[in-house]
């Protein structure tokens, strides 16, 4: 038992000696009191165990100190050695302060030296720059021999920049007075060599014209390309114009304008422009002159006819083509309002079809133009025709006049027939309906306002004025007129249509014994659709709008009169009266409701008035006012036909014993029933009259 308890205290000491070494020496007390409190005697046997550490450690400082000893004394050595090198050292700095100060004395003396020497530099500069100033002068006379027009311009640049900035030298004074000279040799030198090149091009006109038509085969092939391109929307073409340039504010195709170059030159331009162009159209003169060898004498009047008639085959297949354009830009358009949702794509609508409209103009992004998508493409494609024709009559040989009276004769011929056909055809297809046909009319109306800049248009390629006595004006005026008139008649006709679809829906109890208090439901369908129709012909220009409006209105009063007067019909009862006023009296109130703007007081509502007397004379049973007063012109029942009132009378007479009017008439009084018969024999004998 002493064995375990003193193997369990060696454990416990080496346990507190670890722990010694590893803590902070705040803990080390509570770890010394533990050995006091443990067993008696046992703070010696931790002692020795202490003591014996001790030395330990001891052991392995002696054995660390002893392999560092050889490095610390070669470090001494090296310290001892870094002295010498330190004083030695010093010794220099000494030295180098000396030499600091002889310096600065060096350099204030220098200082001076300096000063001198930067005035004598600026004096040069001066000097280098009023040379630079003479520079100029010097260089024109130098080019003026080489490069004429780059002599000119440095003249003028010496003349009023550099000679005003140093008047004041005798030299400048010098060069200035000679300037004129020079400008005339260099004049006289560039009239000569511009002799010498028209005699060179003159000796080599057959290279010059092979290459001219090389040049023209190219030219055309990139204009097929192009006008491929355009016929898709992809190109705009530039104008053309008689001599092959565009139409441009140059003038004679000058590269520089007036305020690049003085008076003085741009009429030395002007002389050797105009001695250059004479003389190439008298070398052109000379080339197309037969030689001597050959002055034949056949006649080729026959020729330019045979050239006329295929110039007239080639604008019917070019109008057959273009007919095919328009059939397939129709079947494309959607037929509703072009949306432009920012200014980009307003300015590349009106760049391909001549638009302006104030008020819409004023309005904010996004909007909508009244012309469809086909407007715009319409257009560009009459002004490709017009291209296309200009091309096969440029190779004619006619003049001006007589190609400006061909172009205007095709875009005729285009207008009145090709797209005039198209249009007509495209107004009687069946899946036009009422909202195509307005969209339609819209869109002929901007195509006929933009007929006035095609003619333009073809003014601008011939240079031809158009208040030429011969000029032939454009015919699309009447072409649009046309098919804006058969849209109208069109619409009128399906109008009509949708309301007899609407009636044919109509299903009244003829013999109810009275109404149901409300309104028929395929009359309330047909108003609505009324309505919202007519609020898209307001966009309509003129009076269409309004006799569409009155064209229903009057077709509706017919179906309904129509439908009283069937011959199928063979009974109707009061009730059935009844309902059937109710349906006209809403037909009425949507008279007034004015559902198109522009009707004048109860103009629309007159559609209704002769349903209106017949079915009050029913309704109030006022037959002896209707008797008295017939056929005088203030008649209250002065629309009611005696005809009319006696067919609906025998439709109400007592035949089925069963929901009739006379029946209380029976049941009360049969001297009444003697009146009716009375009435119906007064109006059979109206009726005879008005025969015979």
């Amino acid at each position: 038992m002493a064995e375990n308890e003193t193997l369990e205290c060696i454990t416990e000491h080496e346990r507190i000696l670890q722990e010694i070494e590893s803590t902070d020496t705040a803990c080390v007390g509570p770890t010394l009191r533990s050995i006091y409190d443990d067993q008696p005697n046992a703070h010696k046997r931790f002692m020795e165990k202490l003591d014996a550490r001790i030395r330990n450690h001891d052991r392995e400082i002696e054995k660390m100190c002893n392999f560092h000893h050889q490095g610390f004394v070669d470090a001494i050595t090296e310290l001892l050695k870094v002295r010498a090198d330190a004083e030695k050292l010093m010794g220099q700095v000494t030295d180098t302060n000396r030499r600091l100060q002889e310096a600065g004395r060096e350099v204030t003396a220098q200082t001076e030296e300096v000063i001198r020497c930067r005035i004598q530099q600026r004096n040069m500069a001066t000097t280098v720059e009023k040379l630079h100033l003479c520079i100029p002068g010097s260089a024109a006379v130098r080019v003026a021999m080489r490069a004429y027009y780059a002599a000119l311009k440095t003249m003028e640049q010496l003349e009023k920049v550099f000679i005003p900035r140093v008047s004041q030298y005798r030299f400048c004074q010098i060069m200035a007075e000679n300037l004129p000279r020079l400008r005339e040799e260099i004049k006289e030198i560039s009239m000569s060599d511009l002799k010498d090149f028209l005699e060179s091009i003159r000796k080599h006109s057959d290279k010059v014209g092979h290459t001219a038509m090389r040049q023209a085969q190219q030219h055309r092939t990139f204009n097929s390309a192009v006008a491929k391109q355009a016929s898709m929307g992809h190109y705009t073409k530039p104008v053309y114009s008689l001599n092959g340039r565009t139409h441009s504010h140059t003038h004679y195709g000058r590269l520089l304008t007036a305020d690049e170059t003085g008076d003085e030159e741009e009429g030395d331009r002007e002389t050797f422009e105009n001695y250059y162009r004479k003389q190439r159209k008298k070398q052109a003169r000379l080339v197309l002159q037969p030689q001597a060898n050959m002055g034949y004498g056949f006649p080729v009047n026959r020729l330019f006819d045979l050239l006329f008639e295929v110039r007239d085959q080639y604008n019917e297949t070019l109008l057959k083509k273009w007919a095919l354009v328009f059939r397939w830009i129709f079947e494309l358009d959607n037929y509703s309002p072009i949306p432009v949702e920012t200014e980009e794509e307003y300015i590349l609508v009106v760049s391909r079809f001549p638009f302006h409209d104030a008020e819409i103009e004023k309005q904010d992004f996004p909007k909508k133009l009244p012309m469809s998508q086909s407007v715009p493409q319409i257009y560009t494609q009459v002004k490709e025709l017009i291209y296309a024709s200009l091309k096969f009559s440029e190779s004619l040989h006619r003049s001006s006049t007589e190609i400006d009276d061909m172009l205007r004769k095709s875009t005729n011929l285009l207008l009145t027939r090709t797209l005039s056909s198209c249009l007509q055809n495209l107004i009687k297809k069946p899946h036009i309906g009422l909202t195509e046909l307005v969209q339609i009319i819209i869109n002929t109306t901007h195509l006929e306002q933009a007929c006035k800049y095609l003619e333009e248009f073809i003014t601008n390629i011939t240079n031809v004025s158009p208040e030429t006595v011969h000029t032939t004006r454009l015919y699309g005026l009447s072409t649009f007129k046309d098919a804006r008139h058969a849209a109208e008649g069109e619409i009128y006709t399906k109008l009509n249509q949708k309301i007899d679809e609407f009636i044919q829906l109509a299903d009244y109890e003829w013999g109810m014994a009275e109404s149901d208090g409300r309104a028929s439901g395929y009359l309330m369908d047909l108003i609505n659709f009324l309505r919202s129709t007519f609020q898209v012909f307001t966009h309509l220009p003129g009076k269409v709008a309004q006799t569409a409006c009155m064209s229903a209105c009057k077709h509706l009063s017919t179906s309904l009169m129509q439908m009283l007067l069937d011959t199928e019909l063979k009974q109707i009862s009061m009730g059935a009266i009844q309902q059937f006023n109710l349906d006209v009296i809403q037909c009425e109130l949507f008279a007034s409701s004015e559902p198109v703007p522009g009707f004048q007081g109860d103009t629309l509502q007159l559609a209704f008035i002769d349903l209106r007397q017949l079915l009050d004379l029913f309704m109030v049973w006022d037959w002896s006012t209707y008797l008295a007063d017939y056929g005088q012109p203030t008649s209250k029942y002065l629309r009611v036909n005696p005809a009319t009132a006696l067919a609906l009378l025998e439709k109400m007479k007592d035949t089925s014993k069963k929901n009739n009017i006379f029946s209380q008439f029976r049941k009360n009084d049969r001297d009444k029933q003697k009146l009716i018969e009375t009435v119906v024999k007064q109006l059979r004998s109206l009726v005879n009259g008005m025969s015979s």
